[in-house]
């Protein structure tokens, strides 16, 4: 082995060694780490702002961010677009700057999707004691604000020693391109090591492939799941993000064919199928289509396929209600396999697919059932008629506002969204053309991940037209970003629907006794509530003053016509667009728990607590 060294700082090292790591799924190579978004302050300037510098943007694309947390989900939207095997780097400096983070990296972690933050952090020798926004613990002289990343990472350290990034930098890698172990990775680092220098082996900047495996099904439990879906009379496939991740959507499609087994998709999981597929029943649970609800309360069993099962899925635990009803779940992380008392299949989406299908060789699905779900698929898409239609002259309600934006984009274009009321509409009635082109993140549903995401999802697929689509409280929240789309020349096509204030909130407060209490964008009245009128805020002015191109758009045949417009354009255009706040989305096919208020003066609340506990008395447990 060669004893050559290299004397370089530690963020010189770590930027080389970063530009030198590839994954490799299917013998597809691309590169790990593709890029470093930054904000610097003294606590990375000097350190990783130099080794970047030093670097130049053919060793390490450098990307200007606005936002700390913007940073991250930039990250997150590149890495879901190219499905977990490209990730980005963000660094900052110490404080707020790292603080800053937190947000991103828990939406990063939730969603299973990769990401590495650099931020800075004190001086390793306490040389200068206490820094310039530096928390100060009475009994933990090691804490730091970078803590705060711990829980939200699923790997973390702190490099006090030049010589420990060795190791660090090896197991980033190593859990950034495990599909069962991925999320945020934190490697903090004290500014004072930054800058240190210290001879490394050349060996650490050699060219390293981290493999990311398809691994497959114990040929046990793949027994046990093909008998309990042959067995089965109503079977219903749940297909969540673990599909689109392994690109098991040819596969899927393969089974579905094959068995006639209809599919059901989370939030990360629609366009699994594409929406026009007899067997797609489009979304489930509390923000599903009725049909899809209503044969998931009849189904005896539920294969899962790459999904958390989270509360919007389960309707917090009511859907399932066939008393003999079990599950057979798929999924690469044998955590997520052993939900709901399921028998496991722990592999990758793709692989497992496909030996279910050669398992499955010669069986189907009763006859009247497949005529059964097609026959409310259809009525379905009635209603989804129903709510996109619309009068040329009228003024846009929400889920019309979905209408013209379905009849504009293409099969590869990308609508992206994370809050609000739209997930809900979207989930019932987006027609999914292709795999990539829905991406709702939902595990977090973080307002302001919109914008930044749509940055990112540019950057991974250039030329693809992509769609932001946020309310005015969302984009309050974060439109920092437009800023950046403007200076990198990126098409980001920003959708921005005003109604005035927290349109989801405030219908779930009505609904659980709150009244819409503070959820409305509106001057104080003389009671001292939030009733009256509106708000002089101009948002479409605020976008353009960031550098947008704005088209204003006040009916139905403006929207379309400003959403063509928008989609032609070759720079970040905003469509604004006031809707009427008459609601045209189907009500929710299934419940969702939000605790009420158990005891209350207000008839609201006590009229919403005696729903509640009706609701409650349909809740099991899947033992």
């Amino acid at each position: 082995m060669s004893t050559t060294t290299r004397r370089l700082t530690t963020a010189q090292a770590l930027v080389r060694f970063l530009s030198a790591q590839y994954s490799e799924r299917d013998g597809v190579r691309h590169r790990l780490i593709a890029g470093t978004w930054g904000i610097f302050g003294h606590g990375n300037v000097a350190g990783i702002g130099q080794a970047l510098l030093e670097a130049g943007e053919d060793t390490m694309p450098f990307h200007q961010g606005r936002n700390e947390q913007s940073m991250v989900h930039a990250a997150v939207g590149y890495a879901r677009q190219l499905n977990r095997l490209c990730a980005q780097a963000v660094t900052t400096s110490i404080g707020p700057g790292a603080t800053n983070l937190v947000t991103g990296a828990a939406l990063a972690t939730i969603n299973r999707l990769p990401v590495l933050l650099l931020p800075g952090d004190y001086f390793a020798t306490r040389s200068a004691d206490p820094l310039l926004q530096q928390l100060e613990h009475p009994v933990e002289a090691d804490v730091s604000v970078n803590d705060t990343l711990r829980p939200v990472s699923r790997y973390f350290d702190r490099i006090t020693r030049p010589e420990m990034l060795i190791p660090a930098a090896l197991n980033a890698m190593r859990v950034l391109a495990d599909p069962a172990d991925t999320g945020a990775v934190t490697l903090a680092l004290p500014q004072d090591v930054q800058a240190e220098a210290y001879d490394w082996p050349e060996e650490f900047f050699a060219e390293r492939v981290w493999r990311v495996r398809r691994p497959a099904p114990d040929p046990l439990e793949l027994a046990e799941a093909v008998r309990a879906i042959r067995a089965a009379e109503r079977p219903l496939i749940v297909a969540g993000g673990g599909v689109h991740h392994s690109e098991a959507e040819a596969a899927l499609k393969a089974l579905v064919e094959a068995t006639g087994i209809p599919v059901a998709s989370t939030q990360a999981g629609k366009g699994s199928l594409r929406h026009d597929h007899p067997a797609d029943l489009g979304g489930i649970g509390h923000t599903g289509t009725a049909v899809c609800d209503d044969i998931a309360r009849t189904a005896d069993l539920i294969v899962g396929v790459g999904t958390r099962y989270t509360d919007f899925t389960t309707a917090s635990n009511t859907l399932f209600q066939q008393p003999g009803v079990r599950f057979v779940n798929l999924n690469i992380t044998a955590f997520d396999a052993h939900k709901l008392a399921a028998r496991p299949l722990v592999a990758d989406a793709r692989t497992g697919l496909e030996a279910l299908a050669e398992g499955l060789s010669g069986h189907r699905v009763d006859a009247a059932y497949e005529a059964e779900y097609r026959a409310g698929k259809a009525r379905w898409e009635e209603v989804v008629e129903a709510a996109y239609r619309a009068e040329d002259s009228a003024v846009p309600t929400q889920t019309q506002v979905l209408g013209a934006l379905d009849a504009v984009v293409g099969d590869d274009d990308v609508v992206i969204n994370a809050a609000g009321s739209l997930p809900g509409d979207l989930h019932k009635l987006w027609r999914a053309r292709g795999p990539r082109q829905y991406h709702l993140e939902y595990g977090y549903s973080c307002m302001g991940y919109e914008i930044p995401a749509g940055i990112g999802v540019q950057q991974a697929a250039p030329g693809t037209p992509v769609w932001s689509l946020v309310g005015d409280g969302t984009y309050l929240m974060m439109p920092t970003e437009i800023v950046t789309a403007v200076q990198e020349g990126l098409p980001v096509n920003l959708v921005l629907i005003q109604n005035h204030g927290y349109a989801s909130i405030g219908g779930l407060s009505e609904e659980v006794g709150g009244e819409r209490f503070g959820t409305a964008y509106r001057y104080r009245a003389a009671d001292g509530t939030f009733s009256g009128a509106p708000l002089p805020v101009d948002l479409a002015a605020n976008a353009a003053s960031l550098g947008m191109d704005v088209i204003r758009a006040k009916t139905v045949r403006e929207l379309r016509d400003a959403l063509a417009a928008a989609r032609a354009s070759d720079r970040p255009t905003c469509v604004y667009v006031e809707t009427d706040p008459m609601p045209t989305a189907p009500p929710a096919a299934a419940w969702w728990d939000v605790p009420v208020a158990e005891v209350a003066s207000r008839d609201a609340a006590s009229a919403a607590r005696e729903r509640y506990d009706g609701h409650v008395a349909a809740r099991r447990r899947h033992l």
